[in-house]
This record gives C-alpha cells, structure tokens and sequence, in this order.
C-alpha cells in the first residue's frame, strides 16, 4: 500500500487474527488497555513500541518505564515472542529496520508520538490510530480536556488510518458517549479507555473480516471544526470574568490532571498570595444568572462547609481543591486549616 488512508478489501487474504502480524504502539496508562485486549483476545502481536524510560527522582538516577512497558514486563510478553522497542528518534535507520524485521501486517497507534511516514506506511495493510475525540473534531493532544472545557454533552474514541496531516485519516469506526454535567476528564478517560480495548479489536476483526468501509473525515461532518491543543500550565488558570457554568466546565475538563488553578490574594498589605488548585465545583443553583455588583473572585464562606467564589452571572461552590505544599482536600477540611478573614479574593 502507498497510503493507509486508501485502504481496498483486496489488500487482505481471510486470515485468523492468530495469523495477522500485528505492532502495537502506545505509552500511557490509556494505551495500556487496547493491548491487554489485543493480548487477551489471542490476536498476533509480534511488537511493542513505546516510549524510552524516563528518568525520575531528584538525580534522574532512577528510569520509569512507560505504563505499557510495565504493561509488557508484568506479562511477561517477551516469553511469548513479542519484540519490545522503545526508540529514542522514530526515523533512525536501526530502528526502522528492526521494525521492518518483524514483517507485520498492520500496525495500531494508540496516544504514541506523531509517525515518519517511512513508519507508518510500512505495513502491506497500513496503520490506524485510536483517537480520544469524535473526529474530525478535537484534532490534536488534549480531546477529551477541549470538549469537556468547551461543555460538550457528547464525546467518543475513532479509529482512523493515518495519512501525512495529523489527525486526518479516512475514518473506520467510531463509538460515541454522553458527557454527563459534573463529569471530569478522569471519568471520561477511564470509560473511553474501556470502550477503546474493545473498538480496536473491532476494528482488527472487521479489517480480517474484509468489512470495512473507510469515510472521509470532511464527509462526516459540515460543522465549524474545534482544535484540541495541547494544554500548558497558563493554560489552566481559571477566568473568573467567565460564567459560572464556563469556570464549571474549566474545572472538570482539567480535573484530575493538569488541574485549574487560581491564586489566592493576600488579606493584609504585604501578604503573599498562594496559588491554589481547584478539583471539583458545583453550579450554585439560586445564584447563577444573576448580575451582581460583588467583583469578580469575591470569596464567600461561613469558614465552616462552603467556599463560593464569584463569577460573571453568580457564584459556584468549589468542593475539592489543593493549596500550594498541601495534600488535596475537601472544602470543609481546608476551611478548619484556614481563617475565613483570610479568604477574600481569588485572582
């Protein structure tokens, strides 16, 4: 094949997926279940590719392998025949022609690192990616913080053969789920992990099966497309100036990880201001919509159970949060360890 994205049925013979060579490649905790499933399903995967170690600790003396490798080592892959890779430069020649020693048939990309085409166009049936988004839309790192801060009520994962642009590729499959309103990134990521494992093998026993029909991306939708970039530590500072329901939204499309942040002015002249993450909100029901006076970050507690914060059109309840050198906690636990005079403006 010179392009995955122009995949024809008469590419394949009927094989068992026993039989079709597959390599896996992905790194984080979200790829690590489409590869159990390819593993537990009896599918051939001959390969895994993932990141370098990364080193961790004060020096960078201790190495981290990525979640699938540990994946691979607890598994014992390797007494199986699987080849584990982890290239430090895709388009090195050693590396690619160690990949192109294990002869497989399809490749399969799930949250890995952008592909030289000399890689991805390898395989006699092409490679196809599992994305976190309903594409065409939410291209790009971050899909699943971008549709819940843009308060999306929908979502899902693609699958897709990559072509030259990012993100472009004919679609193959697609399942979509509801964003529910308090729902974070971390519900959202752990239930599209689930479905993923069970879409890529779909897609692998549709591929065998010869039942396919690949769509362009632009047939799909006429809608104006969002972007998904990735997502910088500014990024995640809160705009009080925003609706309650726009902050609610910010919150959870960062909540667990990165997580918003806001900073918490000082009372008194010469105080220091503290940064603070916030995890969890609720809308403030009686209050949202309507237009006050009260400035923007204004603080309002009884120092004993709630912690409400102003916005454009009313206030919303902060539930969980993290004070710069302290643990994540409650807002009643926090407000114990904090004088309520204290706690006045949020910027």
């Amino acid at each position: 094949m010179n392009d995955s994205s122009t995949y024809s049925q008469t590419d394949i013979q009927p094989q068992s997926k026993s039989d079709l060579r597959i390599i896996y490649m992905g790194t984080p905790d979200f790829a690590v279940e489409s590869l159990r499933a390819l593993i537990d399903g009896g599918y051939n995967v001959v390969g895994v590719i993932t990141m370098p170690d990364k080193p961790i600790g004060r020096h960078g003396s201790v190495l981290q392998p990525s979640p699938v490798k540990q994946y691979y080592l607890d598994h014992h892959l390797d007494e199986r025949g699987v080849r584990l890779l982890q290239p430090e430069k895709l388009k090195d020649e050693s590396f690619v022609e160690e990949l192109r020693s294990l002869h497989a048939d399809l490749q399969i990309v799930v949250a890995f690192r952008m592909l030289p085409e000399v890689v991805w166009n390898m395989p006699r049936l092409g490679t196809f990616n599992l994305h976190a988004s309903l594409l065409p839309q939410y291209r790009g790192a971050a899909p699943l913080n971008w549709a819940i801060i843009n308060g999306d009520k929908e979502t899902g994962i693609t699958t897709f053969f990559l072509k030259h642009e990012i993100d472009t590729g004919k679609i193959i499959q697609q399942v979509r789920i509801p964003i529910g309103e308090n729902d974070n990134v971390g519900d959202i990521h752990d239930r599209l992990m689930m479905l993923g494992g069970e879409l890529v093998t779909e897609t692998v026993d549709n591929i065998i099966a010869q039942n396919i029909h690949p769509v362009e991306q632009d047939d799909v939708t006429t809608e104006e497309l969002r972007p998904a970039p990735k997502i910088f530590h500014d990024t995640c500072h809160i705009n009080w100036n925003q609706s309650a329901q726009q902050v609610h939204n910010f919150v959870r499309g960062l909540s667990p990880y990165p997580a918003a942040w806001t900073t918490l002015l000082p009372a008194e002249e010469g105080g220091k201001p503290t940064d603070v993450k916030i995890y969890e909100t609720r809308l403030c029901g009686s209050s949202q919509g309507t237009q006050t006076s009260v400035p923007v970050g204004t603080i309002a507690t009884d120092g004993k159970t709630y912690l409400r914060v102003q916005c454009a059109d009313g206030q919303i309840d902060i539930k969980t949060l993290q004070i710069a050198g302290k643990k994540r906690m409650s807002t009643a636990d926090f407000l114990r360890g904090f004088k309520s005079s204290h706690l006045v403006q949020f910027e």
